[in-house]
């Protein structure tokens, strides 16, 4: 990337980069602004592979699949690497093509892509056929030697969940708590939430603890207003009394029979 924002003045280039780096911090915790800086550097350096990419993944996170599509293919031409294929297959399941996404999966790149990129296109296919209903072939897609290998790597919680969750869609739970406590095991920076689902699968419940206090608090305001209530009325039904005794008394003065 540094290599090709130096073909750009130097002003140019630092604006660009500010963007950039933005879009990199943003694009999990803020997507949405994330790609508004994305936009602000496409204005800028729309020549700039690293800058359509980049472009293409603020859209991909804000599921704008036809233009993070059109991004990734700009910057595919570029550069003629075939790094993005996967990511470009995903966005055309996004569009609702999981067909297309499979003959994707066929093409030639896919042997040019590293393990880790295959591994990904595997995730995408498997994707695409349960789009498509196909989840005993989606189940079949993922089974590989990447699945069965006891090493942990970058994408082995990402590929065991995948073929965890796939199974519980199919009814095959008991393999699927198998799969699932395997992804628990190698999902070290918690990047999947398999061990809720395993927890799920052992029958445990979780209770949000702020929810549980809202409703305390809730229940306590509830009785508190009733106290409140309750009050007002013993408040009130003692002035009646009062007034009441009142109007006797008044009402005694004024009766020439009662006077002595």
């Amino acid at each position: 990337m540094r290599q090709e924002l130096m073909s750009l003045p130097k002003g140019l280039a630092e604006d660009v980069s500010r963007n950039l780096v933005m879009v990199a911090r943003l694009i999990d915790e803020d997507p949405e602004q994330a790609y508004a800086y994305s936009r602000i550097a496409l204005r800028l350096a729309s020549r700039v592979a690293a800058v359509r990419e980049a472009a293409g993944f603020a859209a991909y996170a804000t599921q704008k699949y036809s233009e993070a599509l059109a991004e990734f293919r700009a910057a595919r031409r570029m550069t003629g690497g075939v790094e993005l294929w996967p990511v470009m297959a995903d966005c055309e399941r996004g569009m609702g093509r999981p067909e297309r996404a499979l003959a994707m999966a066929g093409e030639p790149e896919v042997q040019k892509l590293d393990k880790a990129g295959q591994v990904e296109m595997r995730l995408v296919a498997a994707g695409a056929r349960r789009d498509m209903g196909q989840l005993d072939a989606a189940i079949v897609t993922l089974q590989s030697p990447e699945l069965a290998s006891t090493a942990v790597h970058p994408w082995t919680a990402r590929l065991r969940y995948a073929y965890a969750d796939a199974l519980l869609a199919a009814g095959r739970e008991d393999e699927a708590r198998e799969w699932f406590a395997k992804t628990a095991e190698s999902d070290k920076d918690g990047a999947t939430d398999a061990s809720d689902r395993l927890a799920e699968l052992d029958g445990v419940e979780f209770v949000d603890a702020i929810d549980e206090l809202d409703e305390e608090s809730d229940d306590s305001a509830e009785t508190d207003a009733a106290d409140e209530a309750d009050a007002a009325d013993d408040l009130g039904g003692a002035a009646d009394e009062d007034d009441a005794a009142d109007e006797d008394g008044i009402a005694d003065e004024d009766d020439p029979d009662l006077k002595s």
